[in-house]
């Protein structure tokens, strides 16, 4: 079938940026024999602009969305955190392609004020909605036309290319990465895991913190090849929420440091991760796996096996294609009876 996926391809930012779930996604479409065409909502309002000014291209560009899905004729499309794109935009291409099945997906966590009302204004233009976090806080946003489904952050064999669970050479024993203190209150467990691991003879890389810049692109997949073990510390805990983060952890084969209060050990399992209370719970295990790499090793190359197995960009990607075109479910998704 024929996909017209819209979002944000990052194009100017020149290769910096390439760990998106919108790339994972394209390519797991591809895999599963779907034609697809890729609309960057952002860049060509950019490129159409005036000046090169995006606001001043945004109508040019929904009009451009609009050619473009006549042109193309999906049978569905998807899109994602596209805020330029018009209602009336979607609704005009339903107008001429009334056959056409429109999701929507959003990654963003609901404790962020302004995503909620990004959601609910597409409940009533999409036909359905995949959000990477589950339990009651989605039924704010049923009954209009929109079904509310859950979907994990999915894994791409392209991307995620690193198996260190196999190794015992890597320089870094524990890192993590994280640019926005907004909403959160994570930087006092990274304070704190600083201040008592200093005198240790653990490597703890913070990389955004303490004076330390952050990493993108490249440098950010050398953190990647280098680490035995990560933190997957999200801004708030929700319900089966996860920052992109744990894919790129656990895929990797790199040991996940998990918040118990997710309750992401009802998805992945209790020994596919390590699954923490406290801070101070949080400093004992980090120092227990540190001792003893063969455990480390194990727990982290199951990890590595479940995610990719269960949560592939293939397996996502049909997921949301069986959902949202009304088909019978061809595979057992994890995930789906949440």
């Amino acid at each position: 079938m024929r996909i017209l996926q819209v979002g944000n391809a990052q194009l100017r930012r020149f290769g910096k940026a390439r760990v998106s779930t919108e790339y994972k996604l394209l390519n797991g479409f591809i895999r599963n024999h779907h034609h697809v065409l890729h609309f960057s909502d952002r860049d060509m309002a950019a490129f159409l602009a005036p000046f090169k000014l995006r606001d001043l291209g945004i109508g040019k560009m929904n009009r451009a969305f609009v050619k473009t899905a006549i042109n193309f004729r999906p049978d569905m499309i998807l899109f994602g955190h596209c805020d330029l794109i018009k209602n009336e935009t979607l609704e005009t291409i339903r107008k001429n392609l009334p056959e056409v099945r429109i999701a929507y997906r959003n990654v963003d966590p609901l404790f962020v004020p302004h995503n909620l009302p990004a959601i609910q204004k597409r409940t009533g233009s999409a036909d359905t909605i995949f959000i990477t976090t589950a339990g009651s806080g989605l039924d704010q946003f049923r009954g209009r036309r929109a079904s509310i489904h859950y979907m994990p952050n999915p894994t791409d064999a392209s991307i995620e290319t690193y198996d260190n669970s196999i190794r015992d050479d890597l320089p870094y024993d524990l890192f993590f990465c994280g640019n926005s203190n907004e909403h959160t209150e994570r930087k006092n467990t990274i304070v704190h895991l600083s201040e008592q691991l200093q005198s240790s003879s653990l490597t703890f890389k913070t990389f955004g913190y303490f004076g330390e810049p952050n990493v993108w692109g490249h440098e950010y997949e050398a953190v990647l090849a280098n680490s035995k073990m990560g933190l997957n510390l999200n801004r708030q805990e929700d319900t089966l929420y996860s920052s992109a983060r744990l894919s790129q952890l656990m895929a990797n084969g790199i040991l996940a440091f998990i918040q118990k209060d997710g309750k992401m050990n009802e998805l992945i399992g209790e020994d596919t991760a390590i699954f923490f209370d406290t801070k101070e719970d949080l400093l004992e295990r980090i120092k227990e796996l540190h001792k003893d790499d063969a455990t480390r090793k194990a727990i982290a190359s199951k990890g590595r096996s479940f995610y990719r197995t269960h949560f592939s960009s293939d397996a996502v990607a049909q997921y949301i294609v069986e959902r949202t075109m009304g088909l019978p479910l061809s595979r057992d998704y994890i995930w789906s009876k949440h």
